[in-house]
């Protein structure tokens, strides 16, 4: 009897032993689900992603006091012109006025330092503009940071450009800037009326134009937004020079 028990109890420490071996096993081997951030629809590959680069680390922050001496010698050394703006629903190329040289070259800068990747068209308002270069994303100020976040250029607005459909603006700061200073970062597209340019002409410095494309800034422009007129889907645009 005691021979049975003792054979008993030996098999049950093992058939237990055998049970815990194999809950190890089999926790050991699931398998973690990756949880992955699914991109917003209207974003671009990425392959296009350069949030964090800086393409020349050795130029100097930008500031108020350096801005037009920078802009000046670096608008010599890059004359370029043409640029194509890249998003989700198509491009939009641009040329940029030469009579306009430091927005041109701040613009240029911009780009060849690809500050442009992976900020939006975050403004859009159906027959009137569509307003880039900017994000809630947390690279942007970064960015904005790493190149300098406080300067302003200043207005170039002697050529007496009007506002029409297509043409290039940069976003101008309200406070304090009774000079019409521009806003580096940031720029519309004019899509019209031209009875709505009354508080823009002599406001805001036009660098440029829409050269092809105006259909794609159309439809960018009739995209569903909120009431602060900021698309419920982003907008993402990446920016190249062509010549």
């Amino acid at each position: 009897m005691r021979l049975w028990f003792s054979l008993l109890c030996i098999s049950l420490m093992f058939f237990a032993s055998c049970e815990d071996s194999k809950k190890q096993s089999q926790e050991k081997e699931s398998p973690v689900k990756e949880i992955k951030e699914e991109k917003p629809k209207d974003s671009l590959p990425e392959t296009k992603e350069k949030e964090s680069l800086v393409a020349d680390p050795s130029y100097p922050k930008i500031t108020n006091e350096n801005a037009v001496e920078f802009f000046t010698q670096y608008g010599k050394e890059n004359p370029e012109t043409k640029v194509r703006i890249t998003t989700a629903h198509g491009d939009i190329d641009i040329e940029l006025y030469k009579d306009t040289p430091l927005h041109r070259a701040n613009f240029i800068y911009l780009v060849k330092q690809n500050y442009f990747e992976n900020t939006f068209f975050h403004r859009i308002v159906p027959n009137f503009i569509i307003q880039g270069g900017n994000s809630d994303l947390r690279t942007t100020p970064r960015k904005r940071h790493k190149l300098g976040k406080d300067y302003l250029l200043p207005a170039e607005l002697d050529n007496g450009r009007k506002h029409r459909r297509g043409t290039i603006s940069g976003a101008k700061e309200y406070r304090e800037n009774p000079d019409k200073r521009t806003a580096p970062y940031e720029f519309f597209i004019f899509l019209g009326p031209q009875s709505s340019t009354g508080h823009l002409n002599g406001n805001y410095t036009i660098f440029g134009q829409v050269t092809k494309g105006m259909d794609v800034v159309d439809t960018i422009a009739n995209l569903p937004s909120d009431e602060g007129d900021w698309p419920l889907q982003n907008i993402y645009i990446s920016v190249e020079i062509l010549e």
